[in-house]
């Protein structure tokens, strides 16, 4: 029951989000019905962890759908929430590490917003070049507990799909700036993502906030060195900026030039990889950039590049390679919590066709696209949701370890000690624990009777968490 006792107290400042009791009440219930539950089917699955009545379900469609809760403010007090309650968040010359990147959610759905046809960049031979879903971008907090470090959901929102106005010129890129934007972080950070976001519009995005990026570039990338103005009168025009061109790819060829260190990648031990550091101007930014020259024994050359200049070199790769933490995270939300599984229809939507694209909104009556953001909004809590409830699984895995395990009701193979359990493992802990915690009468009892209140005793998973 303590483990219940700790989600409440966490899940319970979320409150202010919310302009009614009851519905605050409705959004707890969709959180630890993903929580809990034992398969990914959308709200289905959480009528059914809880064991609730059938009228009940509508009840959590409207929830999804209700303007009661503001998505937004509540975005905020979940950053707010892992920034003061996560111990062991991760920082590099004070400041706090963003991981930052895309995942894109098959969907068939004809009746559903913003699905489009999306181009598959994996390798893997299991999956379809192309598919047809919605893309979102997520982004992340790096937090290390004990031996392990891990990716702490934030936020997610779909990106792509739908065009409002012909006049919106805003890519990928300027998406991502607005939704870190938008989660009102004041503390300095770092933000580190893949190649895709090393671009002018980031990296000014972040710059003029007081933050910086740490990425990649590709192979084929160029950089110049600072002009040598010439001595004697100064001539006609505007001053030299650029002065040498180097093809960064070029800077392999010299390995006289490059240090030699153990690898600082997270999980790696008795490796050694060669580098080099070099700062030079990035023509998109016209400003000097820090570049990093890798070269690993087994992965390969890579390029790294920061626009903080005061961070080392070993840093910087040690940096990059927590990004695939994002990735883990990715795979335990749409596998083990299935923050992705939602089934929301647009009734009166028109259908989609098979490979279709982007969806032009703007000859559209006012109504409809009124709907459309409706539905939208349906989707981004639903996925929050999720995201509140892998963040909270964390949280519980960190701080409540030996609690966890005691509390499991089942077996494992393997048990590392000093690694905290996964997202799985705290989950079913917690669905061991959550018939006696609906009998508590102490802290989250509103909850507890709330849910008591509404639980189906025809059916077999109401009569176990009652009985």
């Amino acid at each position: 029951m303590h483990l219940w006792l700790q989600w409440w107290m966490n899940i319970w400042q979320l409150r202010p989000a919310c302009s009614r009791l009851r519905s605050f009440l409705w959004f707890a219930c969709c959180v630890a019905g993903i929580t809990i539950r034992t398969d990914n089917l959308g709200v289905t699955s959480i009528v059914r962890a809880l064991g609730l009545k059938q009228i009940f379900y509508d009840r959590l469609l409207d929830s999804f759908h209700s303007r009661a809760i503001s998505l937004t403010k509540m975005t905020t007090l979940w950053v707010s929430i892992v920034l003061s309650s996560f111990p062991g968040i991760l920082r590099v010359n004070g400041r706090i590490v963003l991981l930052g990147d895309g995942i894109k959610i098959p969907k068939q759905g004809k009746l559903m917003p913003a699905v489009k046809r999306l181009h598959q960049q994996s390798e893997s031979n299991t999956k379809s070049e192309y598919i047809m879903g919605h893309s979102f971008q997520a982004v992340g907090l790096l937090v290390s507990a004990c031996k392990s470090v891990l990716a702490v959901p934030l936020a997610s929102r779909i990106h792509e799909g739908l065009v409002f106005s012909n006049r919106d010129q805003k890519t990928l890129l300027d998406k991502m700036v607005a939704l870190i934007v938008s989660l009102a972080i004041t503390q300095p950070y770092y933000f580190v993502a893949d190649a895709y976001y090393a671009s002018r519009k980031v990296i000014l995005g972040l710059l003029a906030q007081g933050n910086h990026l740490v990425t990649r570039v590709r192979i084929n990338a160029v950089a110049y060195h600072p002009a040598i103005l010439p001595h004697g009168p100064k001539k006609r025009g505007r001053p030299l900026k650029y002065g040498q061109k180097v093809k960064l790819r070029w800077l392999f060829s010299d390995r006289k030039a490059m240090q030699t260190a153990p690898s600082p990648v997270y999980g790696e031990d008795n490796v050694t990889i060669q580098f080099r550091c070099i700062d030079l101007l990035w023509r998109p930014v016209g400003i000097v950039i820090r570049f990093v020259i890798v070269v690993h024994p087994t992965r390969g050359k890579c390029i790294l590049m920061s626009t903080d200049l005061s961070l080392q070199p070993i840093e910087i790769i040690r940096l990059y390679g927590f990004r695939f933490k994002i990735e883990v995270g990715f795979k335990q939300a749409v596998r083990t919590i299935g923050a992705y599984a939602y089934h929301f229809w647009m009734m009166d939507m028109k259908p989609l066709r098979r490979h279709q694209g982007n969806q032009y909104l703007h000859r559209e009556t006012k109504l409809y696209r009124e709907h459309v953001i409706r539905k939208i909004g349906a989707y981004h809590l639903f996925v929050h949701a999720g995201i509140v409830a892998q963040g909270l699984l964390q949280y519980l895995s960190i701080t409540c370890p030996e609690l966890i395990w005691r509390s499991f009701g089942s077996w494992i193979r393997t048990i590392r000690p000093g690694i905290p359990p996964s997202e799985m493992v705290t989950a079913m802990a917690l669905r061991e624990a959550f018939p006696q915690f609906l009998l508590t009468r102490d802290v989250g009892s509103i909850f507890a009777k709330f849910v008591v209140e509404r639980v189906d005793l025809n059916r077999s998973e109401g009569l176990r968490l009652i009985a």
